[in-house]
């Protein structure tokens, strides 16, 4: 699971990101909104942390334009305002839980850790069997079924991409999301390994892989899973 921690404090964003990945988790930080925007727009994370009061673009901000293209992104807003009004209008903006500082260790990482807990259920939930038009995919076995009713077998990592995909449909997603989501991210092979996988996605489930209906390319930036 990789976190996104915003936080201006360099004491606090230090203690926060040591606890984190004692947990298990990958923490990337920084404390400044507009680069949180940037790392946002670039980068795959399973859950925001962050401040309200940040520099240039605060947490509110932040939150509001995160869901103008993402709903599914757990965030949790951390803030020295304890007024219900500030509580009210963070989760108006569309975060899903909220913490006022000073604030307990532990009840911050059982937070986190059922935010995530409940994402990842819901995607399972959704995605465990999965149909576009006459395809079929089992995501637990990696077994699907072609719209010309053939037999196939999945790999892991095109399971995973297929995953990642389905799961932000009618959504762009960048080349380098797909390169730490699926391959990881230490990892990066040939961007060109991606376009691969998507010509046999083409080839599996498109009627007509030379115009596809479901994946479709963004010039420059990445490909989005249509339906």
């Amino acid at each position: 699971m990789r976190i996104l921690l915003v936080e201006d404090e360099e004491s606090i964003r230090d203690a926060l990101r040591l606890n984190l990945e004692l947990e298990g988790y990958e923490v990337v930080v920084t404390g400044n909104g507009r680069q949180a925007l940037e790392l946002i727009g670039s980068q795959h994370f399973d859950l925001l942390l962050l401040d309200v009061m940040l520099p240039e673009v605060n947490g509110f901000s932040i939150t509001e334009q995160v869901r103008l293209t993402n709903n599914e992104v757990p965030i949790l807003l951390l803030t020295a305002k304890d007024l219900p009004q500030d509580r009210v209008t963070g989760l108006k903006k569309g975060a899903d839980d909220y913490l006022t500082k000073p604030f307990n260790l532990e009840e911050l990482l059982l937070r986190v850790s059922k935010l995530l807990r409940r994402s990842q259920r819901v995607k399972g939930e959704i995605l465990e069997l999965f149909e576009f038009g006459k395809n079929q995919v089992n995501f637990d076995t990696f077994e699907a079924t072609t719209w010309r009713g053939e037999a196939i077998t999945l790999t892991k990592k095109e399971a995973m991409l297929l995953k990642l995909l389905v799961e932000r449909k009618n959504e762009v997603v960048s080349r380098n999301q797909i390169l730490q989501a699926v391959w990881g991210y230490d990892v990066f092979p040939s961007t060109r390994t991606i376009d691969n996988f998507i010509l046999a996605f083409r080839k599996y489930f498109e009627v007509n892989p030379k115009e596809p209906e479901f994946f479709h390319a963004i010039r420059g930036v990445g490909y989005k899973f249509v339906m």
